[in-house]
């Protein structure tokens, strides 16, 4: 080989190693009282970037191809009416949807590859699908009143969950024929997911419960405690632990979702920590929860101290914490593949 195609050689792989580096993988951050949006590195939580929000961004997806991620702008005071779009490696703002009058908008999961989206939204009390490549809502499906709140989606994506915090209840949605059946779940239902059998897990902070629901009828198949207001529910990649954000208690509580029984409980504040005022006073308030694809670890956003709490999924311990903006909560992670764990997780 010549020294020519020697040097070729090298400066490819410089360029090579320059695209990684540019496109590692990051952990999203919503910080809905700074209206920001950080990127962290996932190898030690260095800020990446910075992109301003509209008020209040609440929720955070990325689509199946990873190319976007899409933000709920809930507002303040004002009610919020848009979802930014974001390109998910440079963070920057690439559009921006107007819902009209379908006000505060809230939970989000991606529907299809094609960058159809569901989003909850509370002021009009609707589940809408949107077009996000196109700009635009493409239906609007009634849930009725309730406050519906966080969406879920099935495995097969042909059947939504909304769980509704003000109502106490869990709606079901056939998304071809827009058909909602609603039963109760609890006071507060709030965090909502699907497990890998298919029920239906809602945790109703008000009452201090987990149900866990029948996918079709959603008859309350178990009712697990989980004390301190618990707020969030994911799933571990492999689907064998359930992980509840406890924001009253500042800790996660890690179920087993074959037998529903009690696992850990990772304590998240600091000891002797000074806290920023929440609304449950000056508290750490942990809420957002997510899994990195590997399983590996966790990161909880904790709103009340502005951080990031990094939990080894090993052990059940808090590993490292992160900086984030003001009042963090929705996460999201891009550019992280799916990696074996070391043992199921």
């Amino acid at each position: 080989m010549t020294r020519t195609s020697l040097h070729r050689l090298g400066l490819c792989a410089a360029l090579f190693a320059v695209a990684g580096s540019a496109h590692a993988a990051e952990l999203l951050v919503g910080n809905k009282a700074a209206d920001t949006l950080w990127r962290l590195s996932l190898e030690d939580g260095r800020k990446r970037g910075e992109a301003a929000t509209a008020p209040g961004p609440h929720e955070i997806a990325v689509s199946p191809d990873g190319r976007i991620a899409v933000v709920s702008e809930y507002g303040r005071q004002s009610p919020g009416n848009t979802l930014g779009v974001y390109d998910a490696v440079g963070g920057r703002l690439l559009r921006r949807i107007a819902l009209g009058a379908h006000t505060r908008p809230h939970g989000l999961r991606f529907l299809d590859d094609d960058h159809r989206l569901l989003a909850t939204a509370e002021g009009s009390d609707a589940l809408l699908v949107v077009d996000v490549d196109a700009g635009k809502v493409e239906r609007a499906i009634d849930i009725g009143p309730g406050k519906g709140h966080m969406v879920a989606l099935a495995a097969d994506r042909k059947v939504a969950y909304v769980s509704k915090v003000g109502a106490g209840t869990v709606a079901r949605i056939d998304l071809a024929s827009g058909e909602v059946l609603e039963r109760p779940a609890g006071a507060g239902a709030e965090g909502i997911a699907v497990a890998a059998d298919g029920s239906v897990w809602v945790s109703n902070r008000e009452e201090e419960t987990l149900t866990v629901h029948d996918a079709a009828t959603l008859e309350v198949l178990d009712t697990l405690a989980s004390d301190g207001f618990p707020i969030r529910i994911v799933f571990t990649p492999s689907g064998r632990h359930a992980l509840v954000t406890n924001a009253r208690a500042a800790t996660l509580a890690v179920f087993d979702a074959v037998t529903r029984d009690p696992v850990a409980l990772v304590e998240l504040a600091r000891p002797g920590a000074s806290y920023r005022e929440t609304m449950l006073g000056r508290a750490a308030l942990p809420i957002g929860a997510i899994v990195d694809p590997s399983g590996r670890r966790a990161y909880v956003a904790v709103s009340g101290g502005n951080e990031i709490a990094v939990v080894d999924t090993a052990s059940w311990t808090v590993v490292e914490r992160w900086a984030t903006g003001e009042e963090p909560d929705a996460l999201g992670i891009v550019g992280a593949a799916a990696a074996p764990p070391a043992r199921a997780k």
